[in-house]
């Protein structure tokens, strides 16, 4: 995402573009970022079964709506170390 962003970024600061241009990015199909109501869409899809970094989990992340979020029930938590577990076999990436 970041990588893309600052590719971008001169285009939008600058108003070299003909138009307004909503640009939208998600990284999974459940389309939180309002793709579908953009005029440019970019779809990331992993390729390999995510990676925790367990020390920023506690930080960063709600934990239950984590787990909610994964369709083939693949993320499982871990209240006692704060953390999440990711099922390679379950995943669907």
């Amino acid at each position: 995402v970041r990588a893309l962003m600052d590719e971008l970024y001169d285009y939008f600061v600058n108003s070299t573009l003909p138009a307004h241009v909503r640009i939208a990015l998600a990284c999974c199909l459940n389309m939180c970022g309002a793709v579908h109501c953009s005029d440019i869409a970019i779809l990331g899809i992993h390729r390999t079964a995510p990676k925790a970094d367990h020390s920023r989990v506690p930080n960063v992340c709600e934990i239950p709506s984590a787990v909610a979020s994964c369709p083939t029930g693949a993320i499982r938590g871990d209240m006692k170390n704060k953390t999440v577990t990711v099922n390679d076999e379950k995943c669907m990436y």
